[in-house]
């Protein structure tokens, strides 16, 4: 025979084998199991005794014998394992509203279980490695509490953190804090008019966009190394400026600030002539700088800046060009030099050998017979 356990209000069955007219008794540590309220006969026939136990609780676990009075008697038991599911998982913040790049650490609690359960961290869709911590209480209940540490960034802001809780008696058993990052202002500056090459007289009209938590509640523009044009109508974020010319060129700034510091974002204005006297050329780009982060614009205002001509090169040609012709002179003077030396020492050959100065005429090679082969060159 067997004895057997069904369903989660404990129904026990004891059931022989082909063994008729026998009597039953089922105990639990050698106590008669009928005698407590909280058990209910289902069923009790020749080869069948089923009995239920309703509101179970940790005293009710162990084990469960049922004896069969034959010749010789007979038994068999059944071990109960009671499990009983912690209490609803509770989140605890170090910090409830964070600063970007800060660290925070938050802890999760799963009381009162039986056995033990296991808890794991998720920041999004990105798992975190927690610590945990197992407690056994008095009655044989365990506590586990899991600690966390991370940092955040801006992009953090309102994602959620969740502490799962996993155990063999509930499933899905969560609890979530969703975090409140705050961060310096993101700054862009955005041209509304004109979207091609700024020309004198036409308009400029520039939008400075601002981001940040908390949200900026001031934007200021300003140009720099210089004062803004004393007829540019600036609101809130907008920066207008009418009738362009070339004494408007410049880097125009918009600077926003919160509690966490201040962030910018630059705009290069170039100003070209109308459309007879100006060609358009390739397209520049400007650069903003923002302390976090820092941004790169794309500015139309500075299509088709003029070229400058780079003097230096041109001067350092012409500096090639005269040294060339000094090397030159220098060469060419030399050889003229010697050829000259050359006559002069051709003309006094023989004349340590004469005895006197007709004769070292005489006897000079080539004499002057031959003077007029000689050339001189001057420069």
């Amino acid at each position: 025979f067997e004895i057997y356990v069904v369903s989660n209000r404990h129904t026990g069955v004891c059931k022989p084998q082909s063994l008729p007219h026998i009597s039953f008794f089922i105990s639990f540590f050698c106590l008669s199991a009928l005698k407590d309220a909280r058990f209910q006969l289902v069923n009790f026939s020749d080869n069948e005794l089923r009995v239920s136990l309703s509101n179970v609780s940790l005293s009710d676990e162990g084990r469960y014998v049922c004896q069969l009075y034959t010749d010789p008697p007979q038994e068999a038991y059944a071990d109960i394992t009671v499990l009983i599911p912690p209490g609803n998982p509770v989140i605890e913040a170090k910090d409830e509203v964070l600063s970007e790049g800060n660290e925070t650490e938050m802890t999760c609690t799963a009381m009162s279980s039986k056995p033990a359960a296991s808890i794991r961290w998720m920041k999004g869709d990105k798992e975190l490695k927690g610590k945990p911590k197992v407690e056994l209480s008095y009655d044989k209940m365990y506590t586990v509490t899991s600690r966390v540490t991370f940092a955040v960034s801006k992009e953090d802001d309102g994602v959620p953190v969740i502490c799962i809780v996993d155990h063999p008696a509930v499933k899905d058993f969560l609890a979530r804090k969703f975090l409140e990052v705050q961060y310096k202002p993101e700054v862009k500056i955005v041209v509304e008019f004109p979207q091609g090459l700024t020309r004198e007289g036409e308009n400029l009209e520039l939008t400075c966009q601002a981001k940040g938590k908390p949200q900026p509640q001031r934007v200021n523009w300003l140009k720099v190394d210089d004062d803004v044009p004393s007829h540019a109508v600036i609101t809130g974020g907008d920066l207008y400026i009418e009738n362009l010319n070339k004494s408007y060129n410049g880097t125009y700034r918009c600077v926003a600030s919160n509690q966490l510091g201040e962030s910018f974002d630059d705009y290069v204005l170039y100003v070209y002539g109308d459309k007879q006297t100006s060609s358009p050329r390739p397209q520049t780009t400007s650069t903003s700088t923002n302390l976090f982060p820092r941004l790169i614009t794309h500015s139309r205002a500075g299509e088709g800046a003029p070229r400058t001509v780079d003097h230096a090169v041109i001067g350092g040609v012409v500096a090639v060009v005269v040294f060339a012709m000094l090397c030159l002179l220098i060469v060419l003077g030399r050889y003229f030099a010697r050829h000259k030396g050359t006559y002069f020492t051709h003309e006094a050959k023989g004349a340590d050998d004469a005895a006197d100065a007709d004769t070292a005429i005489i006897n000079a090679e080539g004499g002057h017979t031959n003077s007029d082969e000689k050339k001189e060159y001057y420069i």
